[in-house]
Formats: C-alpha cells, structure tokens, sequence
C-alpha cells in the first residue's frame, strides 16, 4: 500500500501536497495534533510543523522531533517546502538529512521546488517565478531567509553537499534519469537538485525516483507532491457528505500577498459577502472591540450571511507581527466556531491559529477546488467544511470561486 509522510512549514503547504493523493482516493489527513495523525491506516499523513516563522535552529529542532514522533516503516517521506523558499528549508532539509543517516546509515535527497501550474519553475538551479528571477517576487521582497534564491547556496548554507540535475537529464530517458540518480545516490550525503519547468518534467523526476530507495526522501513543493500521486493507483474510498447548513460560511483573510488582497476586494465588490475588516491595532491592544466582532461575525452568520474577515494592513507590514495577529484574529472570531456553514481561510499561519481555537485537530482531505486550494472536513471538535487556500496562489477571482463551492456545500449539503 503507498503509505507517505508529508512535513510541511506551515498550514496551507501541509493540506495542498497532501490532496493530490487524496484525489486518487487515497485517505490523507492533514494533522497538526498526534491525535488527528495516529491512524496507522491512514495512507497519507501530511503533518504541519508550523516551523515557517521559526529561527533556522528552531526549525530544525521541530523537524528532528516530527520525525522522530511520525516516521515508521513502510512510509516514505517527502520534506514538503515553501516553492518561494520562505522559511528555513535548509535547515530542516539538513535535519531531514541526519535524521535519515542515523536511521539507514546513507541518505540521498531529492530535490524538485517547482510548481508550474502556480507559475514556479526551476533552471540552472535557480528558481523563477512567472519567468523571472525569485529575488525580483513580491513574496521575496516582502520576506526571504537567504542572500540569493540559488538552490545550491540555500542549502550549503546548511552544510549540505549538492548536485544541480539539468533539463537535458530531466528530459533524457526514464532509464537514463534513472541511472543519474543512481549514481549521484551512491556518492552519499547529497542532496540532487533538479530543474523543472513543467509538469512532464516533474512527472519525469517521480517516476525515476519511485519507489524510494532506502534512506531515499523527496523534497518538494506540491508540484512534485502532485506528480507523485500521478504515478500511485486509485482507489474509491466514500467521502463526506455535508449536512445542507442555514448558517452562513466565515473566510478569513490573512495573507498579505497582493493575489488575496485583490481576491478579497473582488469578492466584497460582488456583494455576495458581508465584509468585516479588523485593524492590528484591534487585534493586539483592543479585547473590547475583538469581543464586539466576535459577536457581530456570529450573529451574521446565523442568518445565513456569508462572511469575510480581512485583517487591514498597509504596504509596509510588520511581518514579526504575524504570529500576534493570528491569536487576535482566533480570539476574536471563537464564538464563530459553531455558528458556521463552513470555513475558510487565506495564510498558513492564520488557518492554523483560527482552526485550532475552533477545536479543530486536522482535516480529512477531500477535493483540490483549484491548485493550492484544498477542500476537506475538520477533525475533532469541529466537523464543517473546510478549505485552506496559500496567500500568493491563484488570481483575482480565486475566493470567488471558493465562495462559490462553499455556497454550494453549505446550502445543498454536497462536498462534490
């Protein structure tokens, strides 16, 4: 049976590498608590370590301990990063690498970032965004861990030997990509980094790459997550109906890339949301007032309006705010909880906070409503549909359509 272990940075990048596999009808749980991820049956365990705002020392330390905690034998793993760099993937890929040494005496990284269907490619090395270099990304300038978005500096910055695998050997051959991994996994200790600009290429790398040697992982975005879950047979597993729910549905928007922040402004527009903007100020110094919201969100929700939450910034955002911000926002919509249709939410760091307090353990992972977008079920106290959507995915109409999908599960009780 395909059985993976997918550890991820942060929220959003846990749920959307995992529901490619999903997809194919295999049951995949996204978990950020040992309970939601204690199924021995569960195929797929994508666990969120929450590690994206961490120090490099401090991430690296939550990897060793999720691995030590998640992996088993007969699970393969796959070191899931931020396809942008955001975080610390150096150190937890070296964590990664230590963790896999002690356990098969050689260990053999392989590393594929892109994304194509999000407009994230990989040549020479080097990651682009839309054709043009990381470094020159709204993501990059508003936040980056290293000097350059060179693969191979990121990762010798943790002490980490590589090997750039070009295009030409990507596009060689399965037998022949297949012996270049061989023989770079014989070397020991290093980690192949491969370039990619489409999907074939990707489908190309996993296909060589499979089934995992031992003290063999990937590493990837859910581009590589997706191609795969391509290459793993289907299954038919039932999956959950919802309950048709009178009560309106809560997106909250916390990401501050311009892709939600554009969404967000265009759903209001349409009319089909009750918009409710929520200052810094409100959710770090003013309980009061996030008292007030709280009950205001809850008592539109129970008449059936469908609601956005949008956390107000301006150009120049602090970001060390974010994890503060993220609390406020969780402890001002509480009372929200069980007054919902369904659920989503814009920002790994956000949906975590936000379904945490709710009561929520994990996700069921059911449907992919666009790339990067997953739809599931809630696990433990919270059961409503959920969906988990990356800042800096998708275009201005993206939470229309998850608005869309939301009112058609909530007012027609069908995940479909």
């Amino acid at each position: 049976m395909t059985r993976w272990l997918i550890l991820a940075d942060d929220l959003t990048g846990a749920a959307d590498s995992a529901i490619p596999f999903a997809r194919r009808g295999l049951d995949s749980v996204v978990s950020w608590s040992p309970a939601a991820a204690g199924a021995p049956r569960t195929a797929i365990i994508s666990h969120n370590t929450d590690s994206r705002g961490l120090t490099a020392g401090a991430a690296a330390e939550r990897q060793h301990h999720a691995l030590a905690t998640h992996s088993e034998p007969g699970r393969d793993l796959f070191k899931k990063i931020d396809s942008t760099l955001r975080g610390q993937p150096a150190a937890e890929i070296a964590a990664t690498m230590a963790h896999m040494k002690r356990r098969f005496g050689r260990v053999f990284g392989l590393l594929a970032p892109a994304f194509p269907a999000t407009g994230r490619t990989t040549r020479h090395g080097r990651i682009l965004v839309n054709g043009q270099p990381l470094e020159q990304a709204e993501v990059w300038q508003r936040e980056h861990s290293y000097a350059n978005a060179d693969l191979a500096d990121v990762l010798a910055s943790a002490g980490l030997a590589t090997e750039v695998v070009p295009l030409s050997t990507i596009r060689a051959s399965e037998s022949d990509l297949r012996a270049a991994f061989s023989l770079l996994a014989s070397r020991g200790d290093v980690v192949a980094i491969c370039d990619a600009e489409t999907e074939d290429d990707l489908r190309r790398i996993a296909a060589a790459s499979l089934p995992m040697s031992p003290g063999a992982f990937l590493i990837g975005s859910a581009g590589l997550a997706s191609a795969v879950a391509a290459l793993t047979p289907s299954t038919l597993v039932s999956t959950p109906r919802f309950e048709a729910s009178e009560q309106g549905f809560l997106m909250v928007v916390g990401s501050l890339a311009l892709a939600s922040r554009r969404g967000a402004a265009k759903l209001v527009a349409s009319g089909h949301v009750a918009h409710v903007p929520v200052s810094p100020e409100t959710l770090l110094h003013d309980a009061s007032e996030r008292a007030a919201i709280g009950k205001a969100v809850a008592a539109r929700l129970d008449t059936g309006q469908d609601v956005l939450v949008e956390i107000q910034m301006n150009d120049r955002p602090e970001m060390a705010l974010g994890p503060s911000l993220a609390e406020g926002l969780a402890d001002a919509l509480a009372p929200a909880a069980t007054r919902m249709g369904a659920f989503a939410a814009t920002g790994g760091e956000t949906a975590a906070a936000l379904l945490s307090r709710f009561g929520a353990l994990g996700i069921r992972l059911i449907d992919e409503i666009e790339p990067g977008v997953a739809l599931g079920q809630a696990l433990g106290a919270l059961s409503c549909p959920v969906v988990t959507k990356a800042g800096a995915f998708g275009d201005d109409d993206s939470l229309g359509r998850i608005a869309q999908r939301l009112r058609d599960i909530r007012t027609q009780g069908n995940p479909a």
